[in-house]
């Protein structure tokens, strides 16, 4: 089990046989001499080879110093040979020092003793799929690291079919696909999903003829599991009943580097209605951040397979964040809920939602619900707190560099 979780995360490091930790040098010391002999020794013979690495959090020690906390741990019946390149075994010291970097302590909070023996988690990932790297990026793509953790909640495995209604650059379908998923999105920009018009890397003024989504997974192997990417409007869903998905993965658009916008107005509305046609296409209007949130979870009651998992990003106003702001649907159960701060002010929510109701034609506008509703009505609202935060602190700045 802890090899299959290892297989996945992004965020663990490695998981080790502890041995001894402690608070002090001395607690962990008296931690490790109590630690059953028994166990030790089958990795302490005459005839093998080891190694101790020192691994520090938040600061950086000397050679010296790291050769002393090594040398300190002679009590330990080491009788195998040192050998740095290929050891057999690989003991690791661990020390904490917090997560202040502008206070960081003389001595360490926490200090752990083991064995390197169960396995390593992904995290060479981040630094592989990073998007500096990437062939065709937007201004919005996702990181590298946040794009795994996402496909992690969707519970990605192979063979689903993961969909994505605000696309862009594809870099959620990426980290779907790495897991064998079968991948496909539709966003509303046609520049964007063809790959046209002006580039978001530095130093290019325009994109190349082979910018796009299928040329990202082609580079990293997996075009395979590309399906398709679509011109749509997430508002108007262009899929056939019956038609499901395993997760529904996203970051729908806050109206910060990215407008909120979809097809047509309540005017033009009107007048297809008139004509009774719908091959018009409209031109782009505003599209309240209250409807963007309901609507994906409205279509991921209906098009998602039951158990599966809808997870999207939600922006926050800290100062006025409840849960109960969080959109729900009888349809879907919150799962987790967890934040990534932004600014002092602003953060988003990772949201992750499962299915475990089928969808009725009753659940159709269950989430005009006015207590969750209404704290997410008028557009831009959070887009215009954003804001307001932003210039605060510039101003804030510019007054202490007066004095």
């Amino acid at each position: 089990m802890a090899r299959e979780l290892m297989k996945r995360t992004v965020c663990a490091k490695s998981i080790f046989e502890l041995w001894g930790h402690g608070r002090s040098a001395g607690e962990l010391y008296a931690s490790l001499k109590n630690y059953p002999m028994g166990k030790m020794l089958p990795y302490l013979q005459s005839d093998s080879t080891y190694k101790i690495h020192i691994h520090t959090f938040n600061k950086t020690l000397t050679q010296a110093q790291k050769i002393k906390k090594i040398d300190a741990l002679e009590f330990l019946p080491f009788k195998g040979k040192v050998n740095l390149k290929n050891p057999e075994h690989i003991f690791w010291i661990l020390e904490d020092y917090g997560m202040d970097p502008n206070n960081v302590p003389e001595e360490p909070f926490h200090l752990y003793f083991g064995r390197w023996q169960i396995a390593d988690g992904q995290r060479e990932l981040i630094e592989s799929y990073s998007v500096k790297k990437r062939h065709f990026i937007g201004n919005t793509s996702m990181d590298a690291c946040l794009s795994f953790i996402m496909a992690n909640h969707g519970k990605v495995k192979p063979n689903d079919v993961v969909y994505d209604p605000f696309v862009g650059t594809g870099g959620l379908l990426i980290s779907s696909a790495h897991f064998g998923a079968y991948v496909c999105g539709t966003d509303i920009d046609y520049n964007t999903i063809h790959g046209l018009g002006k580039a978001s890397r530095k130093n290019q003024k325009w994109r190349g003829p082979d910018e796009n989504i299928r040329a990202n997974l082609r580079q990293y192997g997996l075009e395979k599991y590309y399906l398709d990417a679509l011109v749509s409007d997430s508002s108007r869903p262009i899929w056939r009943k019956g038609m499901l998905f395993d997760a529904i993965i996203t970051d729908p658009p806050y109206g910060i580097r990215e407008a909120t916008r979809r097809t047509g107005s309540q005017k033009e509305t009107v007048k297809s209605a008139e004509r009774s046609t719908e091959n018009h296409v409209f031109v782009s209007s505003n599209y309240h951040l209250s409807d963007i949130f309901f609507d994906l979870l409205k279509f991921a009651a209906e098009y998602l397979v039951m158990g599966g998992r809808l997870v999207y990003w939600l922006p926050i106003y800290r100062p006025e964040y409840t849960e109960e702001i969080i959109p729900r649907h009888p349809c879907l159960q919150l799962i987790s809920n967890c934040e990534q701060m932004l600014s002092s002010h602003t953060s988003r929510r990772l949201i992750t939602m499962e299915k475990v109701k089928e969808f009725k034609d009753q659940d159709q506008n269950s989430y005009l619900l006015d207590g969750q509703y209404m704290p997410y009505r008028g557009h831009n609202s959070f887009r215009e707190k954003y804001f307001s935060g932003v210039t605060k602190r510039i101003a804030k700045e510019e007054k202490d560099n007066q004095k």
